[in-house]
């Protein structure tokens, strides 16, 4: 058996990285115009990385014209190359969410939904796919404080906060429709390229995000839908589909609520406790989801931000 030093040394062996992302404007070079000008994003990140710093993590930072698709894939695949089973991978967004016609999947009216990068979007399809890149054992926590509007099928606009929850500070952090269609219209070749490519790259073993989000926690398939999914993966969202994260002057809504429940380190519980309290402070119109992805039962029952 071994002894209580023995396994200190091993715990201690585990390692950590963390990337954040936040951008406070994108390049209206790409998106038709539209800069999408937010205040807190930067902000967002620079907090996140500082959790992850003082747990003993290395930051990478990657503010507004350094939150590009090219730096964001290549943080993410240098990390899945670097850890190992018990590492652990933390990376955070702050920005816009927006969204792509789904061009790979059976319902012709379906949206991929989208980060709002600097210079391009990144779909949920590319996320999903570099993340089951990661070797078996690794825990991932993303923290995602965006706007994910569901498909177009749902009925109705995203809710908002009402006039009794809002500031004049505060902005939400969604891509326009009219942008989304002008700049997929824009682009076209290539966003339909790429969820082809990752379509492809991914084989008989790829599962659409959004149905393997929507099932794992409630649906008898979930061995079948995240067989092949390795790392265990904790995904805490600013909102529901169906509403909007909000930008705040120092920080977004769901980032602000989170430093203030983790209390520099003072809060002891594990990450679902975490994700109830940060909900319940928030306004019914913001409520933060909570999916897990691969196994991660004994992840979830941690101490957040633990290496």
């Amino acid at each position: 058996m071994p002894t209580h030093s023995t396994a200190r040394a091993s715990s201690a062996k585990h390692k950590a990285v963390s990337l954040h992302i936040g951008l406070n404007a994108v390049s209206g070079d790409h998106y038709g115009g539209w800069t999408g000008e937010l205040a807190a994003c930067e902000f967002d990140a620079n907090d996140m990385a500082a959790i992850g710093k003082s747990k003993g993590m290395k930051p990478t930072l990657l503010l507004t014209k350094k939150g590009t698709r090219a730096n964001v894939l290549a943080g993410i695949r240098s990390a899945a190359k670097s850890l190992g089973a018990g590492d652990m991978f933390f990376v955070t967004y702050s920005g816009h969410g927006g969204q792509v016609p789904d061009v790979t999947g059976e319902e012709d009216d379906k949206q991929d939904e989208t980060w709002c990068l600097y210079d391009g979007q990144l779909i949920d399809d590319e996320l999903y796919f570099e993340l089951s890149r990661f070797a078996a054992g690794v825990r991932i926590l993303v923290l995602s404080d965006s706007c994910h509007s569901g498909t177009v099928t749902r009925e109705g606009p995203p809710a908002r906060a009402s006039v009794a929850d809002a500031t004049p500070q505060q902005r939400p952090k969604l891509m326009p429709r009219s942008v989304a269609l002008r700049t997929y219209r824009d682009h076209q070749a290539f966003y339909d390229k790429l969820q082809r490519d990752v379509a492809k790259a991914a084989g008989k073993s790829g599962v659409d995000p959004d149905t393997a989000l929507a099932s794992v926690a409630v649906s008898e398939r979930r061995t079948a839908l995240v067989k092949k999914f390795k790392p265990a993966v904790i995904l805490v969202s600013g909102c529901q589909d169906n509403q909007t994260s909000m930008d705040g002057d120092h920080n977004g809504a769901f980032t602000e609520q989170l430093l203030s429940v983790w209390n520099h380190g003072a809060f002891k519980g594990n990450y679902a406790n975490f994700h109830a309290v940060i909900r319940s402070r928030m306004p019914a119109t913001q409520s933060p989801n909570l999916f897990t992805l691969g196994t991660a039962g004994q992840f979830l029952a941690q101490l957040p931000f633990t290496i």
